[in-house]
């Protein structure tokens, strides 16, 4: 008798993305998140919503299409908390800004968004600037020193968050999804790494 094959109709990944590699499932000029899995996968797995070529942190992957429908359905606002460092000191005003929901484009407001200012370093971080590596970065000059903050947000327009910033007349430096749902990056997972989900985790994340 032959030994059966177990075949896992659905795979869950975690990726902790790195600078530099971009979200999708081929291209032909550059790097992308699935060229760094080398494993044993499915092969039509792919990743559940954009991060920029320049934004790191968590990336579910998934061949799951009714979870990632789940995840990225406008109508869901599944929260997706990101940390950044901003050039320039960010203040109560853009808090309000931000809560009340920003006009980015001609008719495209977005919703009210969570957020709140960490720290505020008048006088840079090394870490500061070697995050300038961001496309849309100022110079590598920062005399308006730097505020690190966390935002919620519960949408995911191309480039949003640093296009909320710009409006608010700052630059996002340094971008990180630290959570998607009930899904939370695991700071132990080196970058460019990925892991198959727990059950805990899986579960958690389905019951959104």
């Amino acid at each position: 008798a032959g030994i059966p094959v177990v075949y896992n109709v659905y795979e869950y990944y975690m990726m902790n993305k790195p600078r530099g590699v971009i979200t999708a499932t081929e291209d032909a000029q550059q790097e992308t998140v699935l060229d760094l899995m080398a494993g044993e996968h499915r092969k039509d797995i792919s990743p559940v919503g954009r991060l920029d070529k320049d934004t790191v942190g968590l990336l579910l992957i998934t061949n799951d299409g009714h979870l990632n429908h789940q995840l990225l359905s406008p109508k869901h606002h599944v929260d997706k908390e990101y940390l950044a460092r901003v050039s320039g000191k960010v203040t109560e005003n853009d808090v309000k800004a931000f809560a009340r929901g920003l006009f980015i484009e001609e008719g495209f407001r977005a919703l009210p968004a969570q957020l709140k200012i960490q720290a505020y370093r008048e006088i840079p971080a090394e870490a500061d600037f070697r995050d300038l590596a961001m496309s849309n970065a100022p110079g590598q000059d920062l005399p308006d020193g730097v505020t690190e903050i966390t935002v919620v947000i519960q949408e995911g327009k191309y480039h949003q968050i640093k296009r909320m910033f710009e409006k608010t007349g700052k630059k996002v430096i340094y971008l990180k999804r630290l959570s998607m749902g009930n899904l939370k990056l695991d700071e132990t997972l080196a970058t460019g790494a990925y892991r198959p989900l727990t059950e805990s985790e899986l579960q958690a994340l389905k019951e959104g």
